[in-house]
């Protein structure tokens, strides 16, 4: 596709010379194709109303602000006209790639991520690994909760060798070459469908995705700067004095103070004044009212609020009192602080009597989480009450200025990079310690405000914004609708890098109010999948929504195909959340890895529901020849094995940790035997197999290496990898029930056959993270059902037999039945082989199944919970249930287990939904 276009008409009303071609249609200039798919846009409006997640707007706005067929401010109804443009003739490629297991560390101090200050951006050189690895230059990738557009940033850069080479890699040609010197991928920009819910974020990533003339733009834009410098630049005025003469200098900012009163004579007491040590520059913990002496905190003051007429309103509004106390300024290039003198507080009055003529946003602020602390705190009720007088003069007259320019989206975003946080009453004053700045990912208006210069922070986010928007050509299509809606082929994407809102974590739609009400577009939050009581939605809802967006993105991904999910969220609940609607979708997970951003939000470093480290997610849709082959087979053990068959040659081979070997969990016996379930519960299908037979063929089908399964073609890569490796090393189990508490023994038995005695001291330090509901059977049963012991008797088995040969000079080159390499193995614990193990399973199995039929007798003729139970015992009978179709024995015992405990685990809230899915509750 080509574009032949001087991109100056996404400022000016300037036509342009072609032609331009735009999915097989040649226009005689960009403007001309912009203003044919407006119209055809216009009339598909009525349409694409009747679509989930259409933006709150006028019809006029959303044309206005679009550039279709490539982005449209609601729901994009060319998608699928591009992808068949773009077709490579690569769809029935088959994808062989193992999932992308590096934990990744890329930093958020660049250009591209700190141009604006969006609540939250994966950094694009992270996306790009994953590009790099899972997909070829010309692949269609898709991201339905795009944000600020990182995907797409991430996908063209793909193609520009200095991003590449910042990555460590090496560029020959076409060819890109890691630090081993292995070819892992092809250069080249890829194709990308981007999707949010929010007009704000989509404005930005919009930008960030499209060919600027970032010359004519900065020409432009600093024109209209200086046209309202000339009119209004007297606001920042302020005297500098220095001897008799009376010379003026440049506002950079003005810190102003909340006035609160003192409990006990009434009096007011300006917080800054009296609780800010101004030699320490820092806020005192407690200080004496000037007026009668008594010691104060902050938390014993109550603010001051007072009555003012609200001029854009046109009504008396009840506001906390806010005075200036301090200007900062610049005068011959060199800053200066100076308490306010007459002619600041007369220009103050010139402000206020101030007529503003201009439109600015009158839109009250809804009624939300984020929203109650500044309406609470300082009676905020309005968008334009976060701002002082000042700052929406000058905005209002830089809006009605860019107003006046058609095609102006591109400079509503300058405006928007500024106008949500970075002029309004968010900025907290920092006493001079360090920058002033706001709270990201919340609305939090400080005691101490700082009101800066509009117009200089202004030219600061210009320059930051051009030196980063850099494409050239119209490789990413976006639109704003939910995800769950997108009109989209089934079988069309290659690839999806996805970001989906963590639970509570983060109000977008609340937090991008302000944004949304400066461009006339607000977010649609009916289908925003968010946990907020505002909304009337908890982890049910949350689950529900984005189990519907993750269904759709299992549609449209092509069979055998990848999909990484970026998640930060330390809560088990909201981790099962997830967990729980990727599976549900149809998808299998196959590795799960951790992203470290470098930098912690305000909201990663002081909260328990935010990590500083995010788990990036991977997970495949099967192949459409395996799901008929489980389908053909289901109820009979062929199904399971197609299954394994199937994730193993999805799973890494190696987990190469330097100069040493890691285990991969993911292809331990018991995580495959869990995946095996999971997929056949979530997708209707009958369990096939139980745990002990599983056990006893699974050694039979495949290979075993260090407590792993690996395919044949595949155990060959992992023992010529191990010749190369110092050590193995085992995964790190912290005990928290039973199941881990196996898991801990079996690696501690696995090269090291041990008694009892030496188990026990061990044991009982890793146990103290028991969770309290949890009934732990004492070490002695634990290994009676899971483990062997040698008692002496026949000759020593193989597993000891290595480990004492291996460790012990003096007992090398025996035999089994020696005497004295049995009198050294004896007592000693050992995991069992396959065929063992099998018949362990089924003993440990009858065991928990008389256990969970005790619970269910204790719940007999009452509605009293479960405090303590074997969770292990609980899953086990679900299982049994599930498998009988007893679904009313899983949801009445599920009703009677404490909520956190059913929404943490997993196993057990798979069981519950999927039953009360079946029950039609």
């Amino acid at each position: 596709m080509s574009a032949k276009t001087d991109q100056t008409s996404l400022f000016t009303e300037d036509d342009i010379t072609g032609p331009v071609t735009c999915l097989g249609l040649t226009f005689k200039t960009d403007s001309e194709r912009r203003e044919y798919f407006r119209e055809e846009l216009r009339k598909k409006l009525p349409e694409l109303k009747t679509i989930e997640g259409f933006p709150i707007g006028s019809d006029e706005d959303i044309i206005a602000l679009s550039d279709p067929p490539y982005y449209t401010f609601c729901p994009n109804p060319w998608l699928n006209d591009f992808i068949h443009y773009w077709d490579n003739g690569d769809n029935n490629k088959i994808d062989n790639k193992e999932p992308f297991t590096a934990d990744v560390s890329e930093g958020k101090n660049e250009p591209i991520y700190s141009a604006h200050t969006y609540h939250t951006k994966v950094p694009y050189k992270a996306i790009m690994r994953y590009i790099l690895h899972y997909t070829d230059p010309g692949d269609v990738i898709l991201d339905g909760f795009a944000g600020t557009g990182m995907v797409g940033v991430a996908a063209n850069m793909c193609g520009v060798d200095n991003a590449l080479k910042e990555l460590g890699y090496l560029v020959d040609g076409s060819r890109i070459i890691d630090n081993n010197k292995n070819i892992i991928s092809t250069k080249g920009s890829r194709k990308v469908i981007l999707n949010d819910l929010s007009p704000a974020a989509t404005l930005i990533s919009k930008h960030y995705n499209t060919p600027i003339q970032k010359g004519k733009l900065l020409n432009d834009f600093e024109e209209i700067i200086n046209k309202v410098e000339k009119e209004i630049g007297w606001v920042y005025k302020t005297k500098h004095t220095v001897g008799s003469n009376k010379l003026y200098g440049r506002i950079n900012y003005v810190i102003w103070s909340d006035v609160y009163t003192c409990p006990n004579c009434t009096k007011d007491i300006i917080f800054y004044k009296e609780a800010v040590d101004q030699e320490g520059n820092k806020v005192k913990d407690d200080f004496n009212c000037k007026n009668c002496g008594i010691n104060l905190s902050k938390n014993n003051l109550e603010r001051v609020f007072e009555t003012k007429f609200d001029d854009v309103l046109q009504v008396n509004v009840k506001h906390a009192k806010q005075i200036p106390v301090k200007i900062n300024y610049i005068y011959n290039n060199k800053y200066f602080t100076k308490e306010l003198d007459d002619v600041d507080l007369d220009l103050i009055n010139s402000i206020n009597d101030y007529k503003i003529t201009s439109e600015i946003p009158l839109n009250a602020i809804p009624d939300g989480l984020n929203t109650s602390q500044p309406m609470n705190s300082h009676g905020i009720t309005h968008v334009h009450q976060f701002y002082f007088k000042r700052a929406l003069i000058v905005l209002s007259k830089l809006y009605g200025e860019v107003n006046q320019r058609k095609n102006n989206a591109s400079m509503k975003l300058i405006l928007q990079s500024i106008v949500g946080t970075l002029v309004s009453k968010l900025v907290r004053y920092n006493m001079g310690n360090r920058g002033n700045g706001v709270l990201n990912g919340t609305l939090y208006v400080a005691s101490m405000v700082a009101e800066p210069d509009v117009l200089k922070v202004l030219k600061g986010k210009l320059r930051d914004l051009t030196k980063v928007l850099f494409v050239e050509n119209y490789n990413v299509i976006s639109g704003v609708q939910s995800t769950n809606s997108l009109q989209l082929n089934e079988n069309s994407v290659d690839y999806i890098f996805t970001d989906p809102p963590f639970g509570a974590n983060i109000n977008y739609s609340e937090l991008n109010y302000i944004w949304e009400s400066w461009i006339n577009l607000h977010t649609n939050t009916k289908n925003e999948a968010i946990i907020n009581s505002k909304q009337e939605k908890g982890i049910v809802e949350y689950q529900r929504l984005l189990e519907s967006c993750f269904k759709k993105y299992y549609e449209v991904l092509k069979s055998g195909k990848w999909m990484t999910v970026e998640f930060s969220n330390s809560k088990a609940s909201i981790w099962n959340a997830i967990r729980e609607a990727i599976e549900k979708a149809g998808f299998v997970i196959a590795n799960v890895s951790a992203l470290d951003k470098k930098q912690g939000s305000f909201k990663a470093v002081t909260t328990t529901t935010a990590v500083k480290q995010d788990l990036v997610i991977t997970a495949y849709k099967p192949l459409q020849e395996n799901i008929e082959k489980m389908r053909n087979h289901q109820n009979t053990p062929e199904s399971a094995w197609v299954f394994i068959t199937q994730h193993l040659s999805k799973l890494p081979v190696v987990m190469d940790n330097n100069e040493n070997l890691g285990m991969i969990v993911e292809r331990t016996p018991r995580i495959l035997f869990d995946r095996m379930i999971a997929y056949h519960v979530q997708n209707g299908l009958p369990v096939p197999i139980s745990s002990a037979e599983f056990q006893n063929v699974l050694a039979e089908k495949f290979s075993m290496r260090d407590g792993m399964v690996f395919l044949d073609e595949q155990v060959i890569g992992y023992d010529k990898k191990k010749i190369s490796k110092k050590e193995f090393i085992q995964m790190s189990w912290l005990i928290t029930d039973e199941t881990s508490a196996i898991e801990w023994i079996r690696q501690q038995l696995l090269n090291k056959p041990q008694t009892r005695q030496d188990l026990h001291p061990n044991f009982m330090k890793e146990i103290q993270h028991i969770a309290k509901h949890e009934i732990l059977p004492e070490l002695d049963a634990l290994l009676e059902q899971n483990f062997l012991i040698y008692e002496g008797k026949e000759e020593v088995p193989s597993q000891i037999h290595g480990y004492l040969s291996s460790n012990y000079k003096d007992l090398r080159g025996l035999q089994k039945t020696d005497s004295k390499l049995k009198e050294k193995a004896k007592n000693r614990w050992y995991v069992p082989d396959p065929n063992k193990q099998a018949d362990l399973e089924r003993l440990r199995e009858k065991s928990l199944l008389r256990e969970f039929d005790s619970y269910k007798t204790e719940i007999e003729g009452n509605k009293k919970k479960l405090k303590q139970f074997r969770t292990e015992a609980i899953r086990t009978g679900f299982k049994k249930a599930w498998s009988e179709k007893d679904y009313e024995a899983i949801v009445n015992i599920g009703e009677r287990l404490p909520e956190k405990v059913l929404q943490e685990d997993d196993k057990l809230l798979m069981y519950f939904d999927n039953a009360q899915i079946r029950l039609g509750v």
